[in-house]
């Protein structure tokens, strides 16, 4: 799904993907419990820049997220997935992986130029394709209702406006194996330290090869 959304696309059949996690030892059902891995299978398949963002997605790193989505990236998040996909705390044991395209702001001003106005929704304004622009003033953290992100988990027919701090609190309370994984019979890869030590406040800003971002 990320790989589509690079610059060339990465596209890449699924089986192919699978195939290589389980040969290079990152997997043995399908599963990845470890962001490092996932980014560098990322690399390899993808052929793009895979950078590990660590220590959770809220205070600094928040910023840097943000402006990876508006220069247009994609970005990988582990989090504990609900029954209707959207994020939730169990711990980890709905631990899946979301792609996030895209990021809605709600921001004070109306942004300067390389934004336009959508024709049918006033107030909403989208970038310029191949448009110099100013990212427009991020809010602050901790803004009731002012950052969504425009995400999809595999298993879902459409993407979804996620709250932000949801995302964030979803992805920093991933420490714990399944139990009923734990107890199916089948063999899982799990990294060393666990599910904290691969996923817990972690996650992948994908870009080109060739890209500054």
């Amino acid at each position: 799904m990320a790989g589509t959304l690079l610059a060339p696309p990465s596209g890449i059949p699924l089986e192919r993907l699978v195939q290589m996690a389980v040969n290079r030892g990152y997997t043995a059902q399908g599963e990845m419990f470890s962001v490092a891995n996932m980014g560098k299978l990322a690399q390899e398949a993808l052929g793009c820049q895979a950078e590990l963002l660590c220590g959770g997605l809220g205070g600094p790193n928040r910023d840097r997220v943000l402006r990876h989505l508006v220069s247009g990236h994609p970005l990988l998040i582990p989090y504990d997935e609900d029954f209707n996909h959207e994020p939730c705390q169990r711990k980890g044991y709905k631990a899946h992986w979301a792609v996030s395209t895209g990021v809605l702001l709600g921001t004070q001003a109306v942004p300067g130029l390389g934004y336009s106005e959508d024709p049918e929704l006033p107030g909403l304004f989208h970038p310029v394709p191949s448009t110099a622009r100013q990212l427009p003033s991020l809010p602050e953290e901790g803004s009731p209702g002012a950052v969504y992100l425009l995400s999809k988990q595999g298993k879902s027919w459409h993407y979804q406006l996620w709250d932000y701090d949801r995302v964030r609190d979803s992805n920093l309370q991933l420490t714990d194996f399944s139990p009923s994984r734990a107890a199916d019979g089948r063999a899982y890869v799990v990294p060393a330290g666990g599910v904290r030590a691969g996923l817990c406040g972690q996650a992948l800003l994908l870009s080109p090869k060739d890209s500054s971002c």
